[in-house]
C-alpha cells in the first residue's frame, strides 16, 4: 500500500510524504501538488501504523478544501477513515468551544455571525457605542463596516479590547511629550474611542449568546492558556498537525498551532510564498 501511495509522487514529494517526526516546511508555488501531498502524507501516517485516524488534525482555509481533502484522504486508504479531524480553522475552534466554553465562561449553545448579521447586530444596538468621530451627522452608521473589519483585524492579531484600551490610555497620558500636542490628543481621542466601541462590541456579543468568526480563534487560545489540562488532552490527542495554504495563517491561528504542536512539534506546513 505504502508503494501504490508514494508511486505517483516524484523525489521531492516522496520525501515530503515519508517525512519523520519533528518539523516540515514545504514551500511550493501553484500546480506543484501541494494538497496532493498533504493528503498522501496524512494517507500514509494511517496505512503505516503512525498513527490513528483519531491523532491527525488537517487543517484548511475552507469548507469547500477541507471537505475535497477528506475525500481525497478517504480514497487514499482502503477501508476509509473514521474520526478523521480534517476541518478549517475556524470549525475546528468551533468544535473545540462546542464542548468547552463554559470551561471559560460561555455560553455553550452560543450561535456564530456571519458579517451581514454582525452589521445587523451592531446597528440594531448602535446607541450603545458613544461614537464621536466615527458617527458622521449625515449618516450615523456610515462606518460599521470599517470599524468591524478593524475589530477582526485586532482579532486576528490576538489584541483583546483591554489590551487596546490600554495602548489608546497610554497615549493618552504621553500627549504632554511631545511638540505637537494638539495632533497627539486628538489621535489619542481617536484611539480611545476605536478601544471602547470595541469593548463594547464584545460585551454585546456575549449579552446576545453570539461569536464573530475571529471569537472562535480567540478563545480557543484563551481556553488552553486556562486550562491547559485541556490543552495537553489535545496535545496527546493529536500526534501529527498538518497544513495547507499555510501563507493565509493570520497571528492567532500561528499561536493556536504552536500551542498544539508543543513539544513534540509533528507540524507540517504547505505554502505558496507568492
Amino acid at each position: 500500500m505504502a508503494t501504490d501511495l508514494l508511486a505517483n509522487l516524484n523525489a521531492a514529494q516522496r520525501d515530503a510524504v515519508t517525512h519523520g517526526d519533528g518539523p516540515l516546511l514545504i514551500v511550493a508555488g501553484a500546480g506543484t501538488g501541494k494538497t496532493t501531498v498533504v493528503t498522501s502524507r496524512v494517507a500514509w501516517l494511517l496505512t503505516q501504523g503512525k498513527a490513528t485516524a483519531e491523532q491527525v488534525l488537517a487543517l484548511t482555509f475552507t469548507d469547500k478544501a477541507a471537505g475535497e481533502m477528506e475525500e481525497r484522504i478517504d480514497r487514499l486508504v482502503p477501508y476509509g477513515t473514521v474520526d478523521l479531524w480534517v476541518s478549517t480553522f475556524h470549525g475546528f475552534c468551533q468544535r473545540i468551544l462546542a464542548a468547552h466554553a463554559v470551561e471559560i465562561g460561555l455560553p455553550g449553545n452560543s450561535r456564530l455571525l456571519n458579517t451581514t448579521q454582525q452589521w445587523l447586530l451592531l446597528r440594531e444596538h448602535f446607541d450603545r457605542f458613544k461614537l464621536q468621530y466615527y458617527r458622521p451627522l449625515g449618516n450615523p452608521t456610515r462606518f460599521i463596516h470599517a470599524l468591524l473589519q478593524h475589530f477582526s483585524r485586532c482579532k486576528d492579531e490576538g489584541v483583546y479590547p483591554e489590551q487596546y484600551l490600554a495602548y489608546a490610555e497610554s497615549l493618552k497620558l504621553n500627549t504632554g511629550q511631545t511638540g505637537d500636542r494638539e495632533a497627539v490628543t486628538a489621535e489619542a481621542k481617536r484611539m480611545i474611542e476605536i478601544a471602547n466601541a470595541y469593548h463594547a462590541y464584545q460585551r454585546l456579543l456575549l449579552d446576545e449568546r453570539a461569536l464573530d468568526f475571529g471569537d472562535l480563534i480567540n478563545y480557543t487560545l484563551k481556553l488552553f492558556a486556562e486550562r491547559p489540562a485541556i490543552l495537553n488532552r489535545f496535545r496527546q490527542r493529536f500526534k501529527y498537525i498538518l497544513v495547507d495554504e499555510f501563507q493565509d495563517t493570520n497571528w492567532a491561528q500561528y499561536a493556536l498551532l504552536k500551542l498544539l504542536a508543543a513539544p513534540k512539534n509533528n507540524l507540517m506546513v504547505v505554502g505558496d510564498d507568492d
